[in-house]
């Protein structure tokens, strides 16, 4: 039996916003967690995530522990949190080996007795299947492959549909688990499964279109919402499509919203639109800081980071990256990168450590989350890193 271990990588313009303010393996690639589907292939839970040292004790509800890079006793795999596998891990070599896919190295293994603290030259290789992450960007083509898989894993046992609700497609592609669900409300399975968490609440007035998951209390307020992976916790209203959150995020208001990610803590103002296409329907270029960074696809939204949020009214580029913290006010229009911690859609002006957790004081009991002493000091120590 291997333990597993999930490395990130080091930072990258491809990985903004979210490399070094969460771990890459707390991403959602499709239903799951990157990490969750690490624990799937392995058939046990992470023993530990190797990060940035400032990320050392990140604390959220579920997630191992989180420490600075360090070598990794055996029998153990080191899993890359630039992949997302499928299905389970096939039979291993005693020794030291490589995991690949498709000829990019995503893991590696060591033997018992033996130690890793890199890439073994000569390592044999393991094929394995799934879905390589070249940056943030990757995880709307991974919903757009994986969602609908994932999904029919989750079929089975499932509580009876509402009086009142309005199916389209098979009843049973739709799974609801201790859900409210007001009458008139449509669930539309005609182009994937639809599963709704404990917790979950649709109002009168929403259209929901699978390939659809909603995570535990999230709450759908009206609109057509799909294609999309939600939770846990979110509010959202609106027109969605495509879109991957984190958890913990608000978008109680109407706007379009298309293949984005949003983080956790997020709040998007009222009337917030995203653009998912270019004029020139050409290749969206994502720009970081000055670094440019091409994704390769035609459609992609807003990356926007943890805790980031927007004035009512902002309207969003095809391709804006908001770091996290951002607080996005004043031009309608922002550049297409704002900073982390930016105080104003320009970036010119950053928000203060105080300020910033001042802010986070009030938000997370919203959503009834303490913010204790190690969170705290996490979000100190992110911010300190994100500004210097």
């Amino acid at each position: 039996m291997h333990a597993l271990y999930l490395l990130d990588p080091d930072p990258a313009a491809a990985w903004a916003p979210f490399a070094g303010v969460r771990p890459l393996a707390e991403l959602r690639a499709g239903a799951h967690l990157v990490r969750e589907r690490w624990e799937a292939f392995v058939g046990q839970e992470a023993t530990e995530i190797l990060a940035l040292p400032h990320l050392a004790g990140f604390v959220e509800s579920g997630v191992p522990r989180v420490a600075a890079r360090h070598a990794v006793a055996g029998p153990a795999i080191i899993g890359s949190t630039t992949f997302a596998p499928r299905g389970l891990a096939p039979d291993l070599p005693a020794g030291a080996f490589r995991l690949v896919c498709h000829g990019t190295t995503v893991g590696w293994g060591v033997g018992e007795g033996e130690t890793w603290s890199g890439p073994v030259p000569g390592a044999a290789a393991v094929e394995v299947a799934g879905q390589v992450l070249h940056g943030v960007y990757d995880l709307i083509p991974a919903l757009e492959r994986l969602l609908a898989e994932d999904l029919t894993g989750m079929l089975g046992d499932a509580d009876a549909i509402p009086r009142g609700s309005i199916v389209l497609g098979d009843p049973a592609a739709i799974a609801l688990h201790g859900v409210a669900v007001e009458p008139g409300v449509v669930l539309d399975a005609t182009r994937g499964p639809i599963v709704l968490e404990s917790g979950v609440e649709v109002l009168a007035g929403t259209r929901l279109e699978g390939p659809l998951w909603a995570g535990p209390n999230t709450r759908l307020l009206g609109g057509r919402i799909g294609q999309s992976a939600i939770g846990p916790s979110c509010v959202v209203r609106g027109e969605v499509t495509a879109a991957v959150f984190l958890g913990y995020a608000n978008k109680a208001h109407d706007g379009f919203l298309g293949h984005s990610v949003i983080g956790r803590w997020v709040n998007l103002g009222a009337g917030t639109i995203t653009s998912n296409l270019k004029n020139t329907y050409s290749p969206v270029r994502l720009s970081v800081d000055g670094t440019p960074v091409e994704t390769g696809l035609l459609n992609l939204g807003s990356l926007i980071g943890d805790h980031a949020k927007t004035a009512i009214g902002t309207l969003l580029g095809t391709g804006t990256v908001v770091g996290a913290g951002a607080n996005v006010f004043g031009p309608v229009r922002p550049p297409r990168h704002v900073p982390p911690f930016a105080w104003g859609a320009e970036g010119i002006e950053r928000m203060s450590r105080d300020g910033f957790l001042r802010i986070a004081e009030r938000v997370l009991p919203r959503r009834h989350v303490a913010l204790d002493d190690a969170t705290r000091a996490l979000l100190g120590r992110i911010h300190d890193w994100a500004v210097r």
